[in-house]
Order: structure tokens, then C-alpha cells, then sequence
């Protein structure tokens, strides 16, 4: 090893690393191989699909690297990521939740010293609970910057991060959430159905129930039309959508459309596809969530935001390259329901609440 840092001008830990990937691919990862040698992925991306496949024994991880073709073309190695562990969890099931068991007995706090006076923290804990301190310190930004506060969204995020821990008060006031999406027969154990965090990806059904049943959990779900399955909306009469029409974007699109953004649907502005003032309505069909910088991104020159007959936002460079979001999910379907974990418990008990027009 220490030659091959010498070779590579690595350092033996890089040079390490790159070997392992090599065997990899070479031995049990041959589809990965091929994406990258026929440059649908590069290496990074490649390495994605290492890291989440190097817990598992060899024929399982072969297993999942052959449910991978098809699939390699994706809008970045996230994403990749992401399709690499649900995969996972679907044909590994109780190893996904052992390993995430001993992820959450391996949580840990890091400080690293940079230079010219700064330093990062590092924390490795589980995925809900860092969403819901990312939720409660962007809650408490936003609060700030609209009541004027020059502070860019970041700096905020990391002023308000340092009073809640220092126990200041970042003057937000409103509630943090996470969202997780699960159908009703996997919430109530009837079956283990993969559900997803909002912004993260797929989840256990047990991860799912553990944060649904949570004393500081409150469910809802959408009250919809009894013969189109959808909630009812209000076409023209308002430039602002009610909530059960904002809810169903949320539920519907997970997160910003804008491909490759990961940013969750709730922390984002919701977009008119046809404008207000062209004649566009405050409907489930031509409303869309997209996070505030691609919002505004829609108005630059030379970028082009358009639906296809699929109900898709397809974005044009100004390049002239397009990018398609992926698939909106159907979440007209009988039983399906949204459990919502909150950073704050609620004042009473939490019965199924309900998001009406």
C-alpha cells in the first residue's frame, strides 16, 4: 500500500481506499465497472455505490450491483446513493436494521480545529434527529430574516444553531418538522413496507414506526374529494394555496422538483407551473414546491422551466440541456398517510389530525 501512495501521490489511507475500490470492481461490483468505464458515472459515483455496499457479504452486494443497470443514469451520485440503499433494505432487510441499530449505539460528536480561527462540528446521529435540528435551526433563520436581520440564510442557520445549543434563543417560534412518509398498513404493522424521510430517502418500516409513536409525534393526513382521491383546490380565487392543496404538494413531490435538489417540499416557496398572472391556478396540478434559490433561478435568462404530460418539471439550461424531475408519487391511493414528527411535543394528546380546505 505504501507503494501505491507513493505511485498515485496519495496519501496511504487515499491510496487504501482507491485499492478497495478497485477489488470492488473488479470482483463483485462488474455492472458499476461497466457504468464507469462507458462514462455514465465517474468515479466518485462509482465509490457511492462502494461505500454503501462495503457492509454487506459478497454475493449480497453482487445482488445489488445487478439491480443497479438501468438505474446508473441518475442526476448525481446521491442519488445513486440513495437508489444503492433502498435497494439495501429491500433485499437485506433485517442486516439494514441491525446496522442501523449499531449506528445509533456508534453516534458520536467530532471537533476539528481549522485554520484562521474556525473550527467544525461533526455529529454522526440518527437521520431523523439530525433533520429535526437542521428543521428547528432553519425555523428559526427564517423567523430572523423576515424581520429584516442582514444576516445571510446561512449564517443565521449557524448563529441560531449556536444559541439553542448555548441556550440563547434564536427567536423562532415556529414548530420544526420532519416528515415521513409511510402507507397505513406499515405505520400499524401489518406489514414492513419501506417508507421515507423527507430530504433523506427511504427508510425501515421500523425506523418509520419508531418515530411515528414517538410521544412528541402528531399524524396527519389529507381529506380528499370521495370520487377524485385529490383535495379540493381552489383554481382562481386565491394566489395563496389553503393548506389541505400546500399539503399534497408536499406529500406529492417529497422535495424541491428541481432535479438533483434534495432540499424537503415543507422548506420550500410553492410555484405557480403556469404563472398566477398568466391565468395559471392554485390547483394541485400546477402547483409545485421548489426551494427559494431555484425559485428565483426560474426568472434568470436563458433558463427555461416547462411540464411535460407527465405533470414533471423538465428544466432547460441555458446550455439547451434538459433535466427532468423524477416521478411525483401518487399519493391518491386509499390508506395512504403522512406521519409527521415535530421538534416540540403537542400541548394534548395527538389523534389523526386533519387538513381540510
Amino acid at each position: 500500500m505504501s507503494e501505491v501512495a507513493l505511485v498515485c501521490k496519495l496519501s496511504e489511507v487515499a491510496a487504501e481506499k482507491r485499492t478497495a475500490l478497485a477489488v470492488a470492481l473488479t470482483s463483485y461490483l462488474p455492472r458499476t465497472l461497466e457504468a464507469l468505464e462507458s462514462g455514465l458515472i465517474d468515479e466518485y459515483a462509482a465509490s457511492r455505490v462502494f461505500d454503501a455496499t462495503a457492509c454487506l457479504p459478497e454475493e449480497l452486494a453482487r445482488q445489488v450491483d445487478s439491480l443497479l443497470v438501468g438505474r446508473f443514469d441518475v442526476r448525481n451520485a446521491s442519488a445513486l446513493r440513495r437508489i444503492v440503499n433502498s435497494i439495501i433494505m429491500r433485499i437485506d432487510p433485517d442486516g439494514y436494521e441491525e446496522r442501523r441499530q449499531r449506528r445509533i449505539e456508534a453516534r458520536r460528536l467530532e471537533l476539528r480545529h481549522g485554520d484562521h480561527g474556525s473550527s467544525s462540528l461533526f455529529a454522526d446521529l440518527p437521520a431523523e434527529q439530525a433533520q429535526a435540528i437542521y428543521a428547528a435551526c432553519d425555523r428559526d433563520a427564517m423567523a430572523l430574516k423576515l424581520k429584516g436581520d442582514p444576516r445571510t440564510m446561512d449564517q443565521l442557520r449557524v448563529d441560531c444553531f449556536v444559541a439553542r445549543c448555548l441556550g440563547g434563543s434564536g427567536d423562532g417560534k415556529a414548530r420544526a418538522e420532519i416528515f415521513v412518509y409511510v402507507d397505513i398498513n406499515t405505520l400499524l404493522g401489518l406489514r414492513d413496507g419501506p417508507a421515507e424521510l423527507g430530504g433523506y430517502g427511504d427508510i425501515s418500516a421500523a425506523m418509520a414506526r419508531e418515530i411515528a409513536f414517538k410521544v412528541d409525534s402528531t399524524w396527519r393526513r389529507i381529506v380528499t374529494d370521495p370520487i377524485t382521491g385529490l383535495p379540493c383546490d381552489e383554481g382562481r380565487r386565491t394566489y395563496r394555496a389553503p393548506r389541505a392543496v400546500r399539503r399534497h404538494a408536499h406529500l406529492r413531490h417529497r422535495t424541491c422538483c428541481m432535479p438533483g435538489c434534495n432540499r424537503p417540499a415543507q422548506f420550500t416557496d410553492l410555484d405557480h407551473a403556469t404563472p398566477w398572472r398568466e391565468g395559471g391556478g392554485t390547483d394541485k396540478v400546477n402547483l409545485r414546491p421548489l426551494c427559494r434559490v431555484h425559485h428565483l433561478l426560474r426568472n434568470e435568462p436563458g433558463w427555461t422551466f416547462t411540464t411535460d404530460d407527465n405533470g414533471r418539471l423538465v428544466v432547460t439550461t441555458p446550455s439547451g440541456r434538459t433535466y427532468t424531475e423524477e416521478a411525483p408519487m401518487d399519493i391518491a391511493l386509499p390508506g395512504w398517510h403522512s406521519a409527521i414528527r415535530c421538534g416540540e411535543p403537542p400541548a394534548a394528546a395527538r389523534p389523526a389530525d386533519s387538513d381540510a380546505a
